[in-house]
C-alpha cells in the first residue's frame, strides 16, 4: 500500500509529550518507542485506531481533525478507550462513489440491498432486520454502527481489505460480538 497522508500521534491527551508523525500502519506503538497514543491530528484522510497491537480490540475510524483525548474519538459510543496502540490509514481507490452490497445472512445469501450514501437508519431505509449477515464493498469504504444514528460498535468496512468481501459478521473486526448494524456512514476523503 501507498503513503497515506501524515498522522501525527502524542503520548499525552491535548497534544503533549512525546510526538510522532506517521505516513504509513504502525502495528505496535511501542515498537515505535512510544507508550501509548492519547491525542492524534489527521491532517486529511482517514485512519483507523485500534486498543490493541496488531490491529485488534475495537475499532476508531479517524478522519481529518483534532482529536484532544478519548471522547473525541469515542463519540457516542458506549465503549471507550484511553488509548490506541496501533493504527493504519484507510485507502480508497476512488474517492468520489463508495458502493456497498449488504446481505441478510453470511456468504451473501437472502435479501439485499445497495448501500450507496450515509443512513442513519438501516430500518428507515427499507432495511428489515436489525442485523446484517455480511457484506461486499464494491468501492470506496463505510463505518457501519451497532445502533441507529451512527451509535455503538464501530466496524471499518473496505473495499481494498478482504477484496470487500466480508462473508460473515466475524470478519468485520477482533472486537465483533454480533451481527447487529443499524447505521452506515461513507467515509470522505
Amino acid at each position: 500500500m501507498p503513503d497515506s497522508e501524515p498522522v501525527t500521534v502524542f503520548e499525552q491527551e491535548h497534544f503533549q509529550g512525546k510526538c510522532m508523525e506517521f505516513t504509513c500502519e504502525c502495528c505496535n506503538i511501542h515498537d515505535c518507542g512510544m507508550d501509548n497514543i492519547r491525542s492524534i491530528r489527521v491532517e486529511s484522510g482517514a485512519w483507523v485506531g485500534f486498543e490493541h497491537h496488531d490491529f485488534q480490540g475495537q475499532q476508531f475510524i479517524l478522519e481529518r481533525g483534532e482529536y484532544p483525548n478519548w471522547e473525541a474519538y469515542c463519540g457516542a459510543l458506549s465503549y471507550h478507550t484511553e488509548r490506541f496502540m496501533s493504527f493504519r490509514p484507510i485507502y480508497c481507490a476512488s474517492h468520489h462513489s463508495s458502493r456497498m452490497m449488504i446481505f441478510e445472512r453470511e456468504n451473501f445469501m437472502g435479501r439485499c440491498s445497495e448501500v450507496c450514501d450515509d443512513y442513519p437508519s438501516l430500518q428507515a431505509m427499507g432495511w428489515f432486520r436489525p442485523e446484517v449477515g455480511s457484506m461486499h464493498v464494491q468501492c470506496g469504504a463505510f463505518v457501519c454502527y451497532e445502533y441507529p444514528g451512527y451509535r455503538g460498535q464501530q466496524y471499518i468496512m473496505e473495499c481494498e481489505r478482504h477484496s470487500g468481501d466480508y462473508q460473515h459478521w466475524r470478519n468485520w473486526g477482533s472486537h465483533c460480538q454480533t451481527p447487529k448494524i443499524q447505521s452506515i456512514r461513507r467515509i470522505r476523503h
